[in-house]
């Protein structure tokens, strides 16, 4: 069982007299800011000018400086731009300020699993990763509640690395509801391949595959999405409530007949040997070279498969079907 960490095990007095950089404030960047500042830590935050992310951290309150400038004045630098821009940020303005002592933080260990980032053996490297959105850790540490987070130690140059990371937890609420221990490794090979078996490769290709099944059989392509993808909520919101049991007995004993002596001419041998396959790809860098490598040549065949994918019809029919369900309109 995995060693699970609560406010009890951890002291915000650690954090006293030091001050913590956020250098990318989106929507993790943003709520962690404002979580820390409203725990009582001294923040200071970097973003782009020019950008949206400026205008809201100043609206919020905060200076917001260039990535050079907070990483020197900081004792904690927490990385929270997007992972494929990471190391240039570290590399060209990061490291040269990680002084001895100093601390490295993320909320995602790809960089540092797969070498993008080498920092100097003279800092501790620890990761709080929030196991929900940004939106979500900021309005339940505004109800006095918290998201569970993960914490990864990564170096311990410090002898106190775990101490700052619990610290740095409970000043963004992770604390309150549980800070599970993990390292890098495991951090982001199991979310990488929850990413792309399940949560969005795996379900997006299932989705498809149901909606082409129903319409080349002669079903009408808006009953076919409403069955396929539009109700997909439905059993989702039941799942992450109460678990796959939970959900099975909250639909139709029809329904629950149906998961139970089905799903498993869907999710066949064939199919867990090729998620064996694409977890092993995962662990030996495979993927992240290729998406590295996908990244220092601008994105073109990425962009080129979600431009086609775009075009899908079960994308225009959702498209119309949604205007019928006002809401879902984005406030």
């Amino acid at each position: 069982m995995a060693k699970i960490y609560y406010d009890k095990d951890a002291d915000l007095n650690v954090l006293k007299g030091k001050k913590v950089a956020v250098i990318g404030y989106g929507i993790q960047g943003r709520s962690q800011s404002l979580n820390l500042r409203d725990s009582g830590i001294d923040v200071i935050v970097s973003e782009l000018p020019g950008t949206k992310n400026y205008e809201q951290a100043k609206a919020d309150g905060f200076n917001p400086v260039s990535a050079e400038e907070a990483a020197k004045e900081a004792d904690i630098v927490q990385v929270l731009t997007e992972d494929h821009v990471q190391a240039k940020v570290y590399k060209e303005s990061i490291a040269k300020h990680m002084t001895k002592g100093k601390a490295l933080v993320f909320s995602h260990g790809f960089n540092i699993r797969f070498k993008q980032i080498k920092p100097t053996k003279k800092i501790d490297v620890f990761m709080i990763a929030p196991k929900g959105p940004g939106a979500l850790v900021r309005r339940m540490y505004e109800e006095g509640k918290g998201v569970p987070c993960l914490v990864a130690i990564y170096q311990d140059a410090t002898g106190n690395a775990l101490k700052i990371a619990l610290a740095y937890a409970k000043a963004i609420g992770g604390a309150r509801a549980g800070v599970i221990e993990t390292t890098f490794d495991e951090e982001t090979e199991t979310d990488l391949f929850g990413e792309q078996a399940v949560l969005c490769g795996g379900v997006s290709e299932l989705i498809k595959a149901g909606f082409d099944t129903l319409v080349n059989a002669g079903y009408q392509p808006e009953i076919a999405y409403f069955e396929v993808l539009h109700e997909l909520k439905l059993i989702t919101d039941l799942i992450q409530e109460k678990g796959i049991s939970g959900m099975r007995r909250s639909v139709s004993n029809t329904a629950c007949y149906g998961d139970v002596t089905r799903g498993k001419k869907i999710i066949t041998e064939r199919t867990r040997k090729a998620m064996d396959k694409m977890l092993k790809e995962i662990r030996s860098g495979k993927f992240a070279r290729e998406w590295i490598k996908e990244n220092t040549e601008g994105q073109k065949n990425f962009r080129a498969i979600l431009a086609k994918e775009d075009g899908d019809k079960i994308e225009k029919v959702g498209q119309d079907l949604r205007k019928m369900m006002p809401w879902m309109e984005k406030k």
